[in-house]
């Protein structure tokens, strides 16, 4: 088991890793909307919230040298299932066919009172 980490995302808010490399499969923490560099949530509401997600994302990804192509499966919890709409079409902007598979949920609560986290599953191919 190899721990995955990226300076180019927030440092873990709790005691867990950013992500974790077993047997070719890379387990991403969620990523909420947080600033890596001030540790803020951004400023924005929820697309700008899911755009820095995606980003946070893409950082811990890179660390493991993957990229969204190698994604099997993300879960996007959010904190109003209207805000579904908007948080799909931004996604979509970031992720491209085959896409992954996907569940979506509404969370009662999610950390630092973001409105979107964002967890994957990535696979090393070859």
């Amino acid at each position: 088991m190899k721990q995955v980490t990226s300076s180019h995302a927030p440092a873990a808010l709790g005691p867990y890793s950013q992500a974790i490399e077993q047997q070719g499969l890379v387990f991403c923490s969620g990523q909420i909307g947080l600033d890596p560099s001030s540790g803020a949530l951004v400023a924005g509401g929820v697309e700008a919230e899911t755009r820095r997600a995606l980003e946070n994302l893409r950082s811990v990804l890179a660390a493991a040298g993957l990229g969204f192509h190698d994604i099997v499966k993300t879960t996007i919890f959010l904190a109003d299932l209207r805000d579904f709409d908007l948080v799909k079409r931004i996604y979509g902007e970031h992720l491209s066919p085959p896409y992954p598979a996907r569940s979506t949920v509404q969370a009662a609560a999610l950390p630092r009172n973001a409105r979107v986290e964002i967890e994957a599953i990535a696979i090393k191919r070859g």
